[in-house]
């Protein structure tokens, strides 16, 4: 039996998001934990060679963003990817990828809780890390509650001040990097080619295993297409907002960590300590570190902002979908779907338990969780879209396209499928590849015992799934 289509429109939840909200989310919640606190792990596993596993992962992103982005300006609807999956790949991966995403942004809140909390309590010695967490959550489930234009409005805000000083950061890493800081000396390329250990000094191994980190650090920018469907035009809304959070997002990644690997030696480079702030303490500005961890703080509370919101739609329209449970799709008068919020909130506290159980090792097991789950939600959306193509073409609602289609998009998905095969090579690559697989499968079989439910339930008449 196939799936009925979603029938929720941009006018059943709130429509008070504009162009500059849906620009500034994106980048809010693309420049987080993966920029300010993964580099460093990606660094610390490839050396130098970091940026050749941004530069193709950035390339990957535009391309895939690219996609996307064609795809929620020719049919802007909450659930964006998972539900192009669901009519153009089936109903299965509808299911299966809306809720693999689901998980992966709740694992992102821990990550982006966990850092935040774990600074702030730097400063206030004596009180405990899950305390901090339990504040942030608290403070963001009331933000999440409130109607989506002044949620759009304190994120704008939030991400501004984040791209400001990331602009800052890049400036004085060039005068640095050029010695025009007083007492300091041009860097030379002597930590761009690894202090005597070569660019790459553990070869493709290296490189694929900062693969991950790179992945988790680039996921986010996809919320765009989600948020979208509470904007006045969506599809104009969509179609400027990947045009410029793209550009920016690689400017700003490539340029932030060319400058971290150029001025700081690799082997110094730690999982557990911002190499932004690192660079500044090397440029001898007083006072710059502090107000960068204030900035890396308020950098992460941004994207657990944008996540809770992400996380929450996800729920609405795969409950609406008929993929979830029919609560989850319910709305307040302000077009906020509550329950889906209060299930968010729920898992961020419970990452709150995880700081208070793993305070030292959460951050870590939860950042290796992400970077798989996301190669495999950009392959179901290469996927969705060279089958959708044909669709849109003929219905004409094509407003954004894929450059060279499709033969883009099978290189694209040729580089996912690469990529897979090179983190097959490293161990713990690996092993995080084989969890991934083993959750996909579990949701996948979770769909198949919920689809027959449904159609039990249709075919002898007890009642209808929710749409």
């Amino acid at each position: 039996m196939s799936q009925a289509p979603q029938t929720d429109t941009p006018e059943d939840l709130g429509s008070g998001l504009k162009v500059r909200h849906l620009t500034m989310m994106g980048l809010g919640s693309a420049i987080g934990a993966g920029l300010f606190l993964g580099s460093g792990v990606g660094i610390q596993a490839a050396g130098p060679a970091v940026l050749v596993s941004y530069i193709l992962a950035g390339i990957m992103v535009i391309f895939v963003m690219r996609m996307l982005g064609e795809m929620g300006a020719a049919l802007p609807i909450s659930g964006s990817f998972s539900h192009y999956a669901r009519i153009g790949i089936g109903r299965w991966a509808g299911f299966s990828m809306g809720w693999l995403y689901w998980f992966m942004l709740i694992m992102v809140l821990g990550v982006e809780i966990t850092g935040a909390s774990a600074i702030v309590q730097s400063w206030l010695p004596g009180v405990p890390q899950w305390v901090v967490a339990l504040v942030f959550v608290t403070f963001f489930a009331v933000v999440n509650l409130a109607q989506v234009a002044n949620f759009g409005e304190f994120e704008f805000w939030f991400a501004a001040l984040k791209v400001g000083v990331i602009i800052g950061f890049l400036v004085i890493g060039v005068l640095l990097v050029f010695g025009l800081l007083p007492g300091t000396e041009p860097v030379g390329t002597t930590h761009l080619l690894g202090d005597g250990d070569g660019f790459a000094p553990n070869g493709m191994a290296g490189i694929a295993a900062g693969l991950l980190a790179v992945a988790f650090a680039f996921g986010g920018i996809e919320i765009v297409t989600i948020a979208a469907a509470e904007s006045k035009d969506p599809e104009r809304s969509i179609a400027v907002a990947v045009r410029t959070v793209v550009w920016r997002i690689t400017l700003f990644y490539l340029g932030a960590i060319s400058i971290m690997v150029l001025v700081l030696p690799w082997t110094t480079t730690s999982g557990e300590t911002s190499p932004f702030i690192a660079v500044l303490n090397e440029a001898g500005l007083p006072y710059a570190s502090g107000f960068m961890e204030l900035v890396v703080v308020i950098a992460l509370l941004s994207a657990f902002n944008a996540n809770v919101y992400g996380t929450s739609r996800m729920a609405y329209s795969l409950a609406r979908g008929g993929d979830g449970p029919a609560i989850l799709g319910k709305l307040t008068h302000r077009g906020v779907p509550r329950n889906a919020v209060l299930l968010s909130v729920f898992f961020g506290f419970v990452s709150v338990l995880l700081n208070w159980l793993l305070p030292d090792t959460i951050l870590g097991i939860l950042l290796n969780a992400v970077g798989s789950a996301l190669l495999a939600i950009w392959i179901f959306i290469v996927v969705a879209h060279l089958r959708l193509r044909r669709r849109f073409e003929e219905e004409g609602t094509l407003r954004l396209r894929m450059w060279f289609f499709p033969y883009l998009s099978w290189f694209t998905l040729a580089m996912l499928v690469g990529f897979i095969a090179l983190m097959l090579s490293d161990s713990s690559a690996r092993a995080q590849l084989a969890a991934t697989f083993v959750l996909f499968l579990f949701i996948t079989a979770l769909g198949f015992l919920w689809h027959r439910r449904q159609d039990a339930r249709v075919n002898d008449g007890s009642g209808l799934p929710e749409h």
